[in-house]
């Protein structure tokens, strides 16, 4: 690890700790040569997602895209950040733990209509509206006669 006050390649750890997020490791490292001390974050190389849209063009992930969409149908819900913030996680865990490095937009919006289902119905059936394109207030009463089976 290169020293960030004399450029010297050679440091030891001094002492590591998770970070609060709990997805790093924070060490603290002293320079051989100086002897100053720097921290520095270690964290999981993850490889990169690629997304096939319903058209067939191909685009990075994005958790951003599916955070936004998910705030978009909590709009107005007494849902937290929080909550929201952990499912996006959740998902984006499930995508990266996949073996596929190619996932369908069509996948992922199962997934985040499985977090939005119990966080909150309301804003999972106005997820499920956009997502599915229900065609008419048939296909809308199906979708939400089936939550009301599963009660």
């Amino acid at each position: 690890m290169k020293c960030p006050y004399c450029g010297d390649q050679e440091s030891k750890v001094v002492d590591s700790r998770h970070s609060e997020d709990g997805i790093s490791i924070r060490r603290r490292r002293e320079c051989l040569a100086c002897g100053k001390r720097f921290t520095t974050y270690e964290t999981v190389e993850r490889l990169p997602i690629v997304v096939i849209k319903k058209d067939g063009s191909r685009q990075s992930f994005d958790r951003n895209k599916i955070f936004n969409g998910m705030v978009r149908a909590c709009e107005k819900r007494p849902v937290a950040m929080a909550d929201l913030e952990r499912a996006v996680d959740e998902i984006e865990q499930t995508v990266q733990n996949s073996l596929e490095r190619e996932i369908r937009t069509s996948d992922i919006g199962e997934l985040v209509m499985e977090r939005l289902k119990p966080l909150d119905e309301v804003a999972y059936v106005r997820f499920a509206s956009v997502y599915r394109q229900f065609k008419d207030i048939n296909t809308f009463m199906q979708e939400l006669n089936k939550i009301l089976a599963e009660k």
